[in-house]
């Protein structure tokens, strides 16, 4: 019943890393169900989620309710909107409720959103770390998505940030740390194919 939870440099691979992962162990693939949930939850449509993740990084970030979202506590914020609203804030505290649900189901493979300090403390939960080096990062992007080399790097690059965005509204700003992490895999190092066998042989022998 183990969780599995992906974070990763962009580029780094961790979508298609977890596909084989999940392949591996019969688990579930948890990525962009992630946000159709979210939107679920919060009564806005998909598309207004992935604005907030591609948005995140300011105080405050567009809402369609016109209130002020901070001034007021998450249950009257959710109780008060008439179609639908979300701020940064909102959008961390119901993935914390859904990778939450999600873990408890156990046999998934969460990737990125949180997961590691989302369910820091949740039992038999696995959490990686992909890294890589830069020029790899740029160069899968090539590859797995038909990009120019300038086009890759500048998604790498506007990504990266969007990352770091997105973790202030954890509070946290220490996610490369490998305390956080079982494993550190470095992409630039290992085929997908072995970095799968790896993490599948930790899960089954522990």
């Amino acid at each position: 019943m183990a969780v599995v939870t992906i974070s990763r440099e962009f580029g780094a691979g961790g979508r298609i890393l977890g596909k084989h992962i999940a392949e591996a162990l019969n688990y579930i693939l948890v990525d962009e169900d992630i946000i159709e949930q979210v939107a679920q939850e919060a009564k806005v449509s998909s598309n207004w989620v992935k604005s907030i993740e591609n948005e995140a990084g300011g105080t405050l970030l567009r809402y369609i309710s016109g209130l002020g979202p901070f001034r007021k506590s998450y249950v009257e914020r959710l109780a008060e909107h008439k179609k639908g609203y979300i701020d940064g804030h909102i959008y961390v505290e119901l993935l914390h409720k859904i990778i939450t649900q999600i873990a408890e189901g156990g046999n998934a493979v969460i990737i990125g959103r949180g997961g590691q300090y989302i369910l820091k403390n949740h039992p038999e939960t696995v959490h990686l770390m992909l890294v890589a080096d830069l020029e790899h990062r740029i160069h899968f992007m090539e590859t797995q998505y038909n990009l120019s080399r300038k086009q890759a790097a500048f998604v790498v690059d506007k990504q990266s940030k969007r990352r770091k965005n997105l973790y202030r509204y954890f509070g946290r700003e220490d996610y490369d740390l490998p305390v956080h992490y079982h494993m550190i895999l470095n992409m630039s190092k290992l085929s997908m194919e072995k970095a799968a066998e790896m993490v599948r042989h930790f899960i089954e022998s522990g």
